[in-house]
């Protein structure tokens, strides 16, 4: 019996392997704002206040509460909604970092997200970068998922949410 069972194990261990998960992407954009860095903080650092000046959302909604465990819901202009709460929030550092609560693909093609929003100072006392990055999967993390829930999808869809997010600050401040 031991014979066989050593075969059966070898057979195993050289067999290809066809199945694989999704690997995680990353997306990451910046903006420089004319605008001193006080300025830019206040008009991020509300969590639940994105929707005053992200242009893809018709509205933003939540607890309140700037620290870990705060809860927003962003409605994107085609009626779905999203969940995202906050894991890390610094007044101090000018910066937070949230992630994906509740998975809508048809309000974003991610399974799961996470975002840091930092504010810094730009060249000079008047200016600022604004950064988003994210670390995200796909939004069917399935082997064959369709196009608009695959990588591509997935990292196309944040990039642009990034850059139509930052261009909108940008516009709202200076």
């Amino acid at each position: 019996m031991r014979p066989i069972i050593l075969a059966l194990c070898s057979l195993l261990v050289t067999m290809p392997g066809h199945a694989h998960g999704p690997t995680p992407q990353k997306a990451k954009e910046s903006v420089a704002i004319n605008a001193p860095v006080a300025q830019v903080w206040a008009a991020v650092k509300q969590f639940d206040a994105i929707g005053d000046w992200h242009p893809d959302l018709k509205k933003s909604q939540g607890d309140g509460n700037n620290q870990s465990g705060g809860v927003r819901t962003l409605t994107f202009q085609n009626d779905e909604t999203l969940v995202e709460e906050l894991d890390f929030y610094s007044e101090q550092e000018h910066e937070y970092s949230y992630r994906l609560k509740t998975e809508n693909s048809k309000a974003f093609p991610t399974s799961s997200h996470t975002v840091e929003l930092k504010v810094a100072h730009g060249d000079s006392a008047d200016s600022s970068v604004v950064t988003l990055k994210s670390r995200f999967y796909r939004g069917d993390t399935g082997n064959t998922p369709p196009d608009n829930l695959n990588d591509e999808a997935a990292v196309k869809a944040m990039t642009q949410f990034f850059k139509n997010g930052l261009n909108g600050l940008k516009a709202k401040l200076e």
